[in-house]
């Protein structure tokens, strides 16, 4: 296996915990969020919108708020979706955690929480609050850990195979409805020049997308969310040496790079399917208007999304869908918490949630009613319907397991695509990573 692997979120939430410790947390009471705001001073915000066209979203956000408050000062720290996650282990573990950071839900906002990190905002934003209430109670309760709300969520998300419908028309396919279909739909693509998928896997997580969608098909529910608890877990359903083998089928048949997909970076794969040279790419929901962007070969009318298919006889839930709200934590340990929380609430207003919602963010608000056929493309609106029509959504494989769990399912997806591993050669790792965690 890759020893050079990438680590997951939430391993490098728990290092970043361990390393700062928790002497300081304790000789420190909790901020007040619940305090009235002073509006002075400097207010500092870790976000994951760095690079083009994310970057100019809270920049915007920030001048507006400073205008109505002139003796207050943002502060921006913008960060990648691969960057911030060294970016937040660093500031941790100097104690330098900015007043309010970015987080995923599942174990990596969990360990925040447990750190006595992130500030219970309950009596601001639990359901039925003014503030709660702008939200959808399951963007809410993404982030509630033991009754108490911790999370600011600021936009939904889930996963799906982006495609190019002149590519498809060009080699006579149809959508698959299966994923036997998928598989099958490679080849004719390829006959039309087309690469079938695109597939980057250099940040270990993108195989880990896939696995986790064909997991929830594959492997009944009730098995596979006590799988994500080491108390419970046993990773010994067949649902998952199946999955597996299919991820392998994928990987050989309909992608060109094979075996040297993990030296490919996503961003990469996203920029064949963007220059009209892949027919797909399986892409989340904050991708959808990146890829048909002005000066993209892939135009907006010729883009088209279907959820990951099931397979035939899949054991799981087949309407399942891989998907999770992304938000905000509040620093417990600020004494600007209360304006940072100010500043959130000003952030998540209507109007700024449906500006995030359209282009050119295309990032889809969880704010009810924000994202519309008029706010967003019509590929946002439809993926985002998708997620609200799910069954179920289950949350990113790195992030909802514990991690050392995590980190065996990324060193796992790596060594699938290099063949250095059989299927249950990983499955045997995830079970002795689950075994050290208990």
């Amino acid at each position: 296996m890759n020893t050079k692997r990438t680590f997951s979120v939430a391993a490098t939430a728990a290092a970043a915990l361990a390393l700062a410790g928790c002497s300081s947390g304790a000789a420190q009471p909790p901020a007040d969020v619940t305090a009235e705001p002073v509006h002075e001073g400097t207010v500092s915000i870790l976000t994951k919108f760095a690079g083009e066209p994310l970057e100019t979203y809270f920049a915007d956000i920030a001048a507006a708020y400073e205008a109505e408050h002139p003796d207050v000062d943002v502060e921006l720290i913008q960060e990648t979706d691969q960057s911030i996650k060294d970016k937040t282990k660093t500031l941790t573990a100097s104690q330098a955690l900015p007043d309010v950071y970015f987080t995923w839900t599942g174990d990596w906002a969990q360990n925040f929480v447990e750190g006595g990190l992130a500030a219970d905002l309950s009596e601001l934003i639990a359901p039925g609050t003014e503030w709660g209430d702008r939200f959808g109670e399951a963007s809410l309760s993404a982030f509630e850990y033991d009754g108490k709300y911790y999370g600011i969520p600021l936009y939904n998300n889930g996963k799906f195979m982006g495609y190019n419908e002149s590519a498809f028309a060009d080699a006579g396919i149809e959508v698959p409805t299966t994923f036997g279909e998928l598989i099958e739909s490679c080849a004719p693509l390829r006959e039309a020049g087309y690469e079938p998928i695109a597939f980057g896997n250099k940040d270990g997580w993108p195989a880990l997308h896939y696995l986790q969608q064909l997991f929830a098909h594959n492997v009944p529910s009730e098995v596979l969310q006590a799988d994500f608890e080491p108390e419970t877990a046993q990773w010994t359903d067949p649902g998952y040496a199946k999955s597996l083998e299919q991820f392998q089928t994928l990987v050989t048949e309909c992608t060109d790079t094979g075996t040297g997909t993990n030296g490919v970076l996503y961003t990469t794969a996203q920029e064949a399917f963007a220059g009209g040279r892949a027919a797909m790419y399986y892409q989340e929901v904050l991708e959808f208007d990146t890829v048909t962007a002005e000066g993209s070969a892939l135009a907006a009318e010729d883009f088209g999304i279907f959820p990951l298919p099931a397979p035939a006889d899949a054991a799981g839930d087949p309407r399942a869908l891989e998907g999770a709200p992304e938000g905000y934590l509040i620093n417990a340990r600020s004494p600007q918490a209360a304006l940072a929380a100010d500043f959130m609430k000003f952030a998540t207003q209507e109007e700024h949630a449906k500006t995030l919602s359209s282009a050119p963010y295309g990032q889809p608000s969880s704010v009810v009613g924000a994202v519309t056929e008029e706010t967003s493309s019509q590929a946002v609106f439809e993926g985002i319907t998708a997620v609200n029509e799910a069954s179920q959504l289950v949350a990113w494989l790195d992030t909802v397991t514990v991690p050392e769990v995590a980190g065996a399912w990324l060193a796992g997806g790596e060594a699938l695509i290099s063949g250095s591993s059989t299927p249950e050669e990983v499955l045997e790792s995830v079970r002795a990573a689950n075994d050290d965690a208990e």
